[in-house]
C-alpha cells in the first residue's frame, strides 16, 4: 500500500506547478505541442486516413479537451479550478454553439450543409477546448512565458517562409511532406498577387490569415524584447522575431493585418513607460521606412490600398452581398441557420465574421462571440490593475493588443473559417485567462510573504 501511494505521489508531482524541478510534462507542454502542430505544419496538410478534413492541430486540440475534462475530475494534476472570467465567456459561447447546432439539425438541412455543420461543431468545440485548457492548465508566469515565446518563435518561422515566398517566389511549405498526411486543396493559391507583388501565405491558407498571425505576434515581440533587456539576457533573437513578424504583416499586403498591427502598436505605446514609448515609436517607424525603401513600390501599394478604398474591387465585393446577408439573418434571427452552413461555394463569401455569425448563430451567437473578446481583454486589463509585477503588466498589455486585433479582424475577415487564425485567437483568449489566474494567485500570496519573513 505504501509503495502504491508513493507511486501515485510521484506521478502527481510530475504535473504539479509547484514542483518545477521534478516536472516532466505539464499543461504548457501540451499547449506547446498544439502550437507546433498549428503553426509549423502547413495548413494544407490533413490526415490521410480519415474521410473528413482533419488537420493534426485539430486532433491535438480534441485531446486537450479530453485532458481538461479529466483534470477537472481530480485534484492532483495541477489543473486550475474555480471561476474565471474568460472561461465563463468561452462556456457561454459553447452553449450558443450547441444550441444553434441542436436547432439547425432538428430541422431539415441539405446534405452538404448538414455534413459541414457536423464537422464545424467538432472544429469549434476543439478550439474552445484549447482556450479553456490554456486558461486552466498553464498555472505559472514562467510556463505561460514558455508558451507565448514558442508562439512568437513559430510566428517568426511562418513570417520567414512568407518572406521567401514574397521575395523569391519559392514556397518552402510545399516541400514539407509528413507520413500519414495528405495535401488538401482549399481553393486558394499559395502566392496570390496584388499590384506588382506576390502575396505570401507562409504555412497558412491565405494571405489575410498570414498577415493576421504576424500582426497578432507583434505585441508579444515588443514585450519579450523589453523583458530580455530587463532580465539581462540576450535580446537579439527576440528582436529578430519581432522584425520578422512585423515585416511579414507589412508584406502580406492585407488591410486587416495593417489595421491590426496599427491598433496593437497604439495599445502598446499607450501602456509602455515613457522611455519605451519613444523607443517603440522610433524603431517601428524606422522599420516601416526601411521596408518601403528596400522594396520599391511598396509604399505606393500600401497607400493605394487605403486612399482609394471606396473604389477598390475587393471592398466592393465584400459589401455587395450585405443585403442578401440581412435577408438570411431575418429568417433565423435568434440562433441562426447553423454554424458552417452558409457555404461560400453555394451562397457567397462574406469577409466579415460578425455578419457571418449573425447568419449562422444568430444574435445570441454574435453576443457570445463579442463577449469572449471583451472578457479576454478585460481579464488582461484587470491584470494591469491588480499586479505590481511590471513584466506581468507588460505581458497583459501585449495580450490586450493581440485579443483586440483578433476582434478587429472579425470585422474585415471571416476569421472562424481559417484554422490557423482561429487556433491562434483561442490560444490568446485562454492565455488572457491564465494570466489573470497567475496575477490573482500572486496577489493572494503577497500579504502572506512579509508575515512569513517576519516569523
Amino acid at each position: 500500500m505504501a509503495d502504491q501511494r508513493r507511486q501515485t505521489l510521484t506521478v502527481a508531482e510530475r504535473f504539479l506547478p509547484d514542483q518545477p524541478g521534478r516536472r516532466r510534462a505539464d499543461g504548457a507542454t501540451l499547449v506547446s505541442l498544439f502550437l507546433l502542430a498549428l503553426l509549423i505544419i502547413p495548413a494544407r496538410l490533413v490526415l490521410s486516413f480519415v474521410p473528413m478534413t482533419l488537420p493534426p492541430a485539430l486532433v491535438v486540440a480534441l485531446l486537450l479537451g479530453v485532458f481538461w475534462v479529466s483534470g477537472q475530475m481530480v485534484d492532483n494534476v495541477g489543473m486550475g479550478k474555480g471561476r474565471n472570467l474568460v472561461r465563463t465567456a468561452v462556456a457561454l459561447y459553447l452553449a450558443s454553439q450547441l444550441a444553434t447546432y441542436g436547432v439547425a439539425t432538428r430541422r431539415w438541412l441539405p446534405t452538404d450543409e448538414l455534413t459541414v455543420a457536423d464537422s464545424s461543431i467538432i472544429r469549434i468545440t476543439s478550439m474552445i477546448a484549447v482556450a479553456v485548457f490554456v486558461c486552466d492548465a498553464v498555472r505559472t508566469k514562467e510556463r505561460l512565458d514558455r508558451v507565448l515565446k514558442l508562439l512568437l518563435a513559430c510566428a517568426a518561422v511562418i513570417a520567414f517562409v512568407g518572406l521567401v515566398q514574397f521575395g523569391l517566389g519559392v514556397d518552402l511549405a510545399s516541400y514539407v511532406s509528413l507520413p500519414g498526411l495528405r495535401v488538401q486543396d482549399n481553393g486558394y493559391s499559395a502566392m496570390e498577387a496584388r499590384s506588382i507583388f506576390r502575396r505570401p501565405t507562409g504555412t497558412t491558407n491565405h494571405p489575410i490569415e498570414f498577415g493576421l498571425v504576424c500582426a497578432m505576434a507583434v505585441p508579444l515581440g515588443v514585450h519579450y524584447v523589453f523583458k530580455a533587456r530587463d532580465d539581462g539576457t540576450p535580446h537579439v533573437r527576440w528582436f529578430a522575431c519581432l522584425a520578422l513578424v512585423g515585416l511579414g504583416a507589412l508584406l502580406s499586403l492585407s488591410r486587416t493585418a495593417l489595421l491590426c498591427m496599427a491598433v496593437g502598436a497604439v495599445i502598446m505605446i499607450i501602456a509602455l513607460p515613457r522611455p519605451r514609448k519613444i523607443a517603440t515609436a522610433v524603431v517601428g517607424g524606422g522599420c516601416f521606412l526601411g521596408a518601403t525603401l528596400v522594396v520599391p513600390g511598396l509604399f505606393g501599394t500600401l497607400r493605394g490600398m487605403f486612399s482609394n478604398i471606396e473604389d477598390d474591387p475587393s471592398v466592393k465585393a465584400r459589401t455587395a452581398d450585405y443585403e442578401a446577408a440581412w435577408e438570411q439573418i431575418d429568417l433565423n434571427p435568434l440562433l441562426g441557420r447553423g454554424f458552417g452552413t452558409y457555404l461560400p461555394t453555394k451562397y457567397t463569401i462574406l469577409d466579415n465574421q460578425f455578419l457571418l455569425t449573425m447568419i449562422e448563430n444568430g444574435y445570441l451567437g454574435l453576443f457570445a462571440l463579442i463577449g469572449m473578446f471583451l472578457a479576454a481583454a478585460f481579464a488582461a486589463i484587470r491584470v494591469r490593475m491588480i499586479s505590481r509585477d511590471e513584466q506581468l503588466r507588460s505581458l497583459a498589455s501585449a495580450l490586450v493588443a493581440a485579443v483586440i486585433s483578433g476582434g478587429i479582424a472579425s470585422v474585415t475577415f471571416d476569421l472562424l473559417g481559417f484554422g490557423v487564425a482561429t487556433g491562434l485567437v483561442f490560444t490568446m483568449l485562454g492565455a488572457s485567462g491564465a494570466l489573470l489566474r497567475v496575477a490573482t494567485e500572486q496577489r493572494r500570496r503577497a500579504p502572506a510573504e512579509p508575515a512569513t519573513q517576519d516569523a
